[in-house]
């Protein structure tokens, strides 16, 4: 699965059963699996204020726990369900019908080199993401170049350029200096030597950083000046532990750069998986919207710890 065409029946098992894992915690805050509400027996009004609180402990959201009770509510009444351990199967596939919008492989077939820029908030795990990213696309058969354009945290470019030796990839960067610079520098080496994708890292910034936030906007018209297409993908990393402050980090750093994926990482934390159901709602009910895909999440520190995200796989590993 992770950056292959086909995979194994096992590793999909493996990756399964540590998606599970990772979202552990989310599981025992929303009531130890679920588990309790659903063996119930008749569904009652208690069971779906309990569900409510579950899933608000869990991060959805109000908006994403209120259409979820609305849906399940009507699906009842229409299907005459009355035992609770039905109610588990309604909602999965509700909340499936919620975050599956969210689900496109990224592809960077496009154009040669495929420009990928990452932005984020510092700690969000943005520079371990890129190094993850890059033995991702190693694994597909591409060639991949970093640019370690975050100039203003010295152990960003150290941190990127240990990526780059255990990756066996080039990492272009400087010393010092101006971030766009560097990104240009990499993106025009990327087309010189038939590079298939450039990862471009850029400084971490709080969405109320106004000058770092116009910083980010100049990295991205220095790539279009080089490659007037570029980039081809803007990722937000978002640290899951951060809730529903990721739905103000999307909301900006949209604003600022036009973001088209998202990465969510650290999920196996303190994390609550729910805010992938805030965030896919969010992002349509907003007019005029550009569509928002959840390309990866991450589970782990591990090289591989980081794969591509299907609705399907996560639900299930939400809701056990």
């Amino acid at each position: 699965m992770f950056g292959l065409a086909k995979s194994s029946s096992n590793e999909k098992s493996t990756w399964a059963s540590r998606l599970k894992a990772g979202l552990a915690r989310t599981r025992e805050a929303i009531g130890g699996s679920l588990s309790g509400l659903f063996q119930r027996g008749r569904i009652d009004e208690a069971l779906y204020e309990e569900l409510e609180a579950a899933l608000l402990t869990a991060d959805c959201g109000v908006e994403a726990t209120t259409r979820l009770l609305a849906a399940l509510r009507a699906r009842v009444r229409k299907e005459g369900v009355t035992e609770a351990a039905a109610l588990k199967v309604l909602l999965k596939e509700e909340l499936l019908n919620i975050v599956a919008p969210l689900e496109t492989p990224l592809k960077a077939d496009r154009a040669k080199p495929f420009v990928i820029m990452v932005a984020g908030v510092n700690g969000s795990g943005k520079t371990t993401s890129i190094g993850k990213l890059a033995r991702h696309f190693q694994l597909q058969g591409k060639s991949v170049l970093l640019a370690a354009g975050d100039t203003f945290r010295a152990a960003a470019r150290e941190q990127l350029i240990e990526w780059g030796e255990r990756n066996g990839v080039t990492v272009v960067s400087q010393q010092s200096g101006d971030p766009g610079a560097v990104i240009f520098d990499a993106v025009s080496a990327a087309q010189a030597r038939g590079v298939d994708v450039v990862l471009a890292d850029t400084a971490g910034r709080l969405p109320t950083q106004l000058h770092l936030m116009e910083e980010i906007r100049k990295v991205k018209r220095v790539i279009a000046k080089v490659m007037p297409e570029a980039p081809h993908e803007v990722l937000l990393v978002l640290d899951a532990n951060t809730g529903q402050n990721a739905l103000s980090q999307v909301q900006a750093f949209d604003e600022a750069v036009g973001v088209t994926g998202l990465v969510l990482t650290k999920l196996d934390g303190t994390a609550r998986g729910g805010v992938v159901a805030a965030i896919a709602l969010a992002r349509a009910r907003r007019p005029g919207a550009r569509p928002l895909s959840l390309r990866f999440i991450g589970v782990g520190e591990g090289i591989d710890d980081l794969r591509p995200f299907v609705a399907r796989d996560f639900v299930e590993a939400l809701i056990d």
